[in-house]
């Protein structure tokens, strides 16, 4: 079902279109055909050609045609101008008059936004006529259209015709042309392990192939030898991998004793992937890895929902996942046919599927949110039915974020939010119901917004963090951003709990025992003991001053304590897939202390140059970075890139002592390591960006951080010396923590690691007022 290479259902999609058209007569408006490859490869170049001929009625003088393709692509833009360039286009008639082309990249409504459109000028077409459109010409020396970078099972060339001139075009019913394009050759192999089991309790061990842009591939066939770092009851020695979706899953696992297990898988080159660490320790918890955040074809992503969910338990190997379509494109066969798969998909225990939506509301009015049930059936309370033309059900619509608190509050299905930053970042400022709302979405593939959290603390707001991808390729789990607007790796959240149920993830979301990630697994325990003991809240007293109460002397990330006395001892224990940088204790927006894995007398040759930030909090937040850093008095010997997603990003060393880049931040950091030889006691390294330049004396930088003020949204370019060999990928630390006597005191922390991705904690909440 989800491997089919075949577009998402018409009638599925959301969609605006015209109720005022020339005739129900369809024959009227022509058809047309598709000529070219079937399937093809991403980023690879390739020419098709599209054939229209005219119905009943032909074309009048200034009337056409529109082939319109989905905004989520990272495609070749077209251009009608140069034949020699990239993604030519061309057009010809077999009738009167000329032919003139325009290319929109947002010409066309949701989610058809980029469009050609072919003008029939200086004379009509006569019924039968034909128009005939090259995408990807290579006659005049174009190397032709560039394929997007990311699996779609059908990219559809969506035409609609312009038949009398009046400016609307009327899609053509027919079945619908499109390419599949699908992976490319192996670049490399990924390994995943949950982070945290009990002894004889079952786990899963995920393997894929990905080409360089992070498609699961199935040109990767090889055999491993498979080296853990104990024993594992049910994993062989030996593995042929071979998959036909390029990933496979090892089911059924389990340690019997306790440990921290990594699990090698080594092919016949010596080449070698790692899974872990996977912490196997007795107690009430484990750890249970989802993403619960993205979208499809039916609404504004690409691929169908099978696959989506496919994706999440096959090839990014989650416990735990939800689609989240914005409201005002979910029609009412799209709502019946997801509430069917969530319900066909839960597995309690092995992978739990919840039914929701994202609430898709003007930032004026809330912003966006994320809305999950319990069970299957209820209703979609919509911000609008702004792309969904059947209203019999508009007065369930909840315009403003307080509004849909209403119906939420009012309906029978239980329910939890959260607030997000999209399209529409949520507006904390607004409203908020803390009976429902429990989470806000620090990272997603729109960026990293650690203010969303931070600006409620003043508002003693309590809600845990989350992370998530907001995907829109059909990726849940590993959503890569390509080469589009996308500026990040989406984001993973960790569910710490007893069991992988519905009813457990709902009260572990409530209770905000979660922690989340830019996207790998990573072991966190945050934890406080409270030498004079508290009281430990199961819900936020504020909202609900009857709930169920504790009396405790200590407690975990997400709980909400009165506490007896005014200090507490907070310890925290990081196992990480790669080195850590740092590891800092905060309370609220204030760093209580930072831990390193190095010291001064650790530092090697090895300068690390990192650029973050954003423009502004909306939509339009991306920060373009160029830049350039010139070393004086010494050599470049080796660039690595640090968290570089797009391989097609300009980052390249030039001559012995430069490095040029272009580079995109939303809120994420992005950079490189400069391994630095033959110095000079008065070497120096200038870099100079787009956003502001530093001046450094290579010898006088030690273990502080060099920090640019850039503007912006938290923009700042920052420069430091690091160890040659790897970090340690494992820290713990202990540190005393003052309660304040009135307001909370939010302790909560934050892991960064060498490869640039981070870690978040839930605060816990403590307070004596």
């Amino acid at each position: 079902m989800a491997g089919d290479l075949r577009p998402v259902r018409q009638d599925l999609i959301g969609e605006a279109v015209s109720a005022t058209i020339p005739s129900d007569d369809r024959s009227l408006y022509g058809s047309a055909e598709l000529f070219g490859p079937k399937t093809a490869e991403v980023r690879t170049w390739q020419t098709f050609r599209l054939v229209y001929t005219t119905g009943k009625l032909g074309i009048d003088d200034t009337g056409g045609i529109r082939i319109a393709f989905r905004f989520i692509s990272d495609a070749g833009f077209l251009q009608t101008t140069d034949p020699a360039a990239p993604n030519y286009v061309s057009a010809r008639s077999t009738g009167g008059g000329n032919l003139e082309l325009k290319y929109d990249r947002i010409g066309g409504q949701r989610p058809w936004n980029e469009t050609l459109t072919v003008y029939q000028r200086g004379g009509y077409l006569n019924p039968g006529e034909q128009i005939e459109i090259t995408f990807g010409e290579t006659s005049g020396g174009s190397s032709g259209l560039l394929m997007p970078t990311f699996f779609d099972s059908g990219r559809v060339f969506r035409v609609m015709a312009d038949v009398q001139a009046t400016g609307v075009y009327v899609p053509l019913v027919a079945d619908p042309l499109y390419v599949s394009v699908v992976a490319g050759p192996l670049d490399r192999y990924r390994a995943a392990l949950p982070t945290l089991r009990r002894p004889d309790e079952t786990f899963h061990l995920g393997l894929k192939a990905e080409d360089i842009w992070g498609n699961p591939t199935s040109q990767g066939p090889t055999r491993f030898s498979v080296k853990p770092s104990m024993p594992v009851e049910g994993l062989p020695a030996r593995i042929d991998f071979n998959p036909d979706s390029g990933a496979m899953t090892l089911e059924g696992l389990k340690c019997a004793q306790e440990g921290t297990l990594t699990v090698i898988f080594q092919d016949e080159a010596g080449h070698e992937v790692t899974a872990g660490p996977l912490v196997i320790s007795k107690g009430d918890v484990a750890h249970f890895w989802g993403d619960l955040h993205g979208q499809t074809g039916e609404t504004v992503g690409t691929n169908t929902v099978e696959h989506y969910f496919d994706f999440a338990r096959n090839k990014s190997f989650l416990d735990v996942t939800s689609h989240q379509a914005n409201d005002f494109q979910i029609n009412a066969t799209f709502w019946k046919h997801l509430n069917g798969l969530t319900a066909e998909l839960n597995e309690p225990g092995r992978f739990t599927v919840l039914p929701g939506y994202e609430w898709s509301g003007n930032t004026a009015v809330g912003g966006d949110h994320n809305v999950f049930y319990l069970e299957e059936g209820a209703p979609i309370y919509r911000c609008s039915h702004a792309l969904v033309q059947d209203r019999n059900d508009s007065e369930t619509d909840a315009h403003t974020l307080t509004e849909l608190y209403a119906k939420l509050q009012a309906e029978p299905t239980e329910t939890v939010m959260y607030a997000h930053v999209g399209g529409r970042y949520a507006n904390i400022f607004f409203d908020h119901d803390a009976t429902l709302e429990a989470a806000v979405e620090m990272h997603s593939a729109w960026g990293s917004f650690e203010w969303i959290l931070t600006d409620g603390f003043p508002l003693r707001r309590r809600v845990g963090v989350v992370c998530n991808s907001d995907g829109h390729k059909g990726r849940p789990g590993a959503s890569y951003p390509g080469a589009s607007v996308f500026g990040a790796y989406g984001g993973l959240t960790c569910f710490v709990t007893s069991e992988n149920t519905r009813e457990s993830i709902f009260e572990t979301i409530r209770r905000r025992h979660t922690y989340g990630t830019t996207g790998p697994r990573v072991y966190l325990d945050v934890s406080a003991s409270l030498p004079d003991g508290g009281t430990l809240f199961h819900r936020n007293p504020d909202a609900v001053p009857d709930t169920k109460t504790e009396q405790v002397d200590s407690c975990i990330l997400g709980d909400i304590v009165r506490c007896t006395g005014g200090k507490a001892m907070v310890s925290v224990n990081v196992k990480a897939p790669v080195g850590i940088v740092s590891v800092e204790l905060r309370d609220g927006t204030d760093v209580l202390h930072s831990e390193r894995t190095f010291g001064a007398d650790d530092l090697g040759s090895r300068y690390r140059v990192m650029w973050s930030g954003a423009e502004y909090r909306g939509r339009g937040r991306n920060t373009a970075w160029h830049g350039r850093a010139t070393l004086t008095g010494g050599r470049i010997d080796a660039l690595e890139p640090v968290n570089k997603l797009n391989p097609e990003m300009k980052m390249e060393k030039t001559g012995s002592a430069a490095v040029v880049w272009h580079g995109v931040t939303t809120g994420n950091m992005m950079g490189f390591d400069l391994r630095l030889g033959n110095l000079t006691d008065d070497a120096s390294l200038s870099i100079a960006t787009n956003h502001g330049n530093l001046d450094l004396s290579v010898s006088e930088l030690g273990s502080d951080t060099q920090v640019l003020d850039a503007g912006g949204l938290e923009r700042k370019l920052e420069v430091m010396r690091l160890p040659d060999a790897p970090l340690a990928q494992t820290v713990s630390l202990h540190q005393e923590v003052r309660i304040a006597p009135e307001g909370d005191t939010p302790v909560w922390v934050c892991v960064t690691l060498e490869d640039g991705n981070q870690v978040w904690s839930s605060p816990m909440y403590l307070f004596r007022d």
